[in-house]
C-alpha cells in the first residue's frame, strides 16, 4: 500500500479514487495508482477531461465495466450520485435506496411491543402477511451452509493442506534459536457467495408478492450477505428493513418503502437502473441472482435483453423463477423470454414457496443451462 505521508493535499482525491475502485472489485495495483498521479502531474492538468483520460490510461478498467468506471468517476470527482437509465425524462426509472438505515433504530424496534408499531402496520390494510411456517424456518436454518461458496483472498491458519506461512515460520525459527519447528501453514478461507433476490411487485404478480417477501425475509435472516430489491415501475432496496427479526415488523417497514405495489412493470429499465448504480451493481458481482417475476415485458424487450446479458456477465448464477412455469403447458414462447433464455442459468417454477425454497437451497449444485433444458422440453 502507498503511504500518504508527504503527499500533496491535491493528491488525496486521486489516491481516494484508486481506493474507491478497489473497494468495488476493480483490480487496481498500487503501481497503477502511482502512475495515475504521475500522469495527472504530467498533463497539468488543464481540465477534468485530462484527469479522466489519465485514469482510463493508467487504471485500465475492463471493457465490460467501463460504464461502472464512468459512474464511479462522476460520483467521486463531481459528486454526482444520481443514477437513471438514459431515455426520455418521463421514462426515467426512480431508484429508492433504504440507505443502510440505522441498525440501532432497528434493534430498538425489535424490542418494542407490537402496539407501538400499530400505525405502521395499518398502512398495510390491503396486504396480508401471515405467520411463517415450518418450511421457511427450515429454509432459514439451512441457507447459509447451502449457498454456493467461493475462495476468499483472506487466509486462516491450518495444520495441514495449506501453503507455508513464511513470516510466522521465520519468527518461530528466530524464537527457537535456529531450531526448525514444524511448518506453519495457512490456507484461503471458503465463504458463501452473495444471494441477490429481485422481486417483481407489479400487478400481474399480485398473488405471489406476499409469499416472495416472506421468502426474502427468511433469506436475509439466514444469510449474512443477502440483498433484496423490488421492482415494478421503480426500483427499491428493502434489505435493511428485512433485517428486523420480527417478520411482521420487517414486512411492514418494507411495505412502507415500496411505492409501486401492484402497478405496471418496466422490467428492462428497472434492471438497467439497478446496474447503473455502482453500489448496487457490486452486489451482483459473483452472486447467485434469483429474479422472481413472470417476465411479461410490455413493448420492446431490447432493454430487458441487455440487462439480462449484463447481469449474467456479473453473476455466478442467474436464475428466473416465474409462477407461469407452474403450469405443465408452460413454454418460454414470448419474444422476451426467448430473447433472455440464453443469458439464464435457470428458468424454474416460482409458483410455490416449497418449490422456491428447494431451488434456492440447491443453487450450489451444478445443473444444465436453462436453454438446454427448455430446448429438450419444447
Amino acid at each position: 500500500m502507498m503511504r500518504e505521508t508527504g503527499l500533496p493535499h491535491a493528491a488525496a482525491p486521486l489516491l481516494g479514487f484508486g481506493r474507491l475502485l478497489r473497494r468495488y472489485g476493480f483490480a487496481i495495483a498500487p503501481e497503477q495508482v502511482s502512475g495515475f498521479m504521475q500522469a495527472v502531474t504530467l498533463l497539468g492538468p488543464r481540465s477534468m477531461a485530462d484527469i479522466r483520460e489519465a485514469a482510463l490510461a493508467t487504471l485500465a478498467p475492463p471493457p465490460d465495466r467501463r460504464d461502472e468506471f464512468e459512474a464511479h468517476f462522476q460520483s467521486h470527482f463531481y459528486g454526482n450520485a444520481s443514477a437513471v437509465v438514459e431515455g426520455d425524462a418521463d421514462e426515467e426509472t426512480r431508484i429508492k435506496d433504504d440507505g443502510g438505515a440505522d441498525d440501532e433504530r432497528i434493534e430498538a424496534e425489535q424490542r418494542q411491543e407490537g402496539g407501538e408499531l400499530s400505525s405502521a402496520l395499518e398502512q398495510l390494510s390491503t396486504r396480508d402477511f401471515q405467520r411463517d411456517d415450518d418450511r421457511l424456518t427450515a429454509f432459514r436454518r439451512k441457507l447459509a451452509s447451502a449457498l454456493p461458496a467461493r475462495r476468499s483472498f483472506r487466509t486462516i491458519r491450518t495444520h495441514s493442506r495449506g501453503k507455508l506461512d513464511l513470516r510466522r515460520s521465520l519468527r518461530e525459527i528466530v524464537s527457537a534459536d535456529g531450531d526448525v519447528p514444524s511448518p506453519l501453514l495457512r490456507r484461503r478461507q471458503t465463504v458463501p457467495r452473495k444471494l441477490l433476490l429481485l422481486i417483481d411487485v407489479s400487478g400481474s404478480m399480485k398473488l405471489h408478492t406476499a409469499d416472495y417477501l416472506k421468502l426474502a425475509h427468511a433469506a436475509v435472516q439466514g444469510a449474512d450477505r443477502a440483498e433484496i430489491f423490488t421492482f415494478g415501475t421503480r426500483l427499491t432496496r428493502i434489505t435493511t428493513a428485512l433485517r428486523i427479526r420480527d417478520r411482521s415488523q420487517a414486512l411492514a417497514r418494507a411495505a412502507a418503502q415500496v411505492d409501486d405495489w401492484d402497478g405496471g412493470t418496466r422490467m428492462g429499465p428497472t434492471l438497467l437502473a439497478f446496474l447503473s448504480v455502482p453500489r448496487f451493481s457490486a452486489f451482483a458481482r459473483g452472486a447467485a441472482i434469483v429474479i422472481l417475476s413472470d417476465a411479461l415485458e410490455r413493448g420492446d424487450h431490447g432493454e430487458l435483453e441487455t440487462a439480462m446479458r449484463r447481469l449474467s456477465a456479473r453473476a455466478f448464477r442467474l436464475s428466473l423463477a416465474t409462477p407461469l412455469a407452474g403450469d405443465p403447458r408452460f413454454r418460454p414462447a414470448t419474444a422476451a423470454l426467448r430473447a433472455i433464455l440464453p443469458a439464464l442459468d435457470d428458468l424454474v417454477d416460482g409458483s410455490s414457496l416449497a418449490g422456491l425454497t428447494d431451488f434456492i437451497l440447491s443453487l450450489a449444485r451444478p445443473a444444465p443451462s436453462a436453454a438446454a433444458i427448455w430446448k429438450r422440453v419444447s
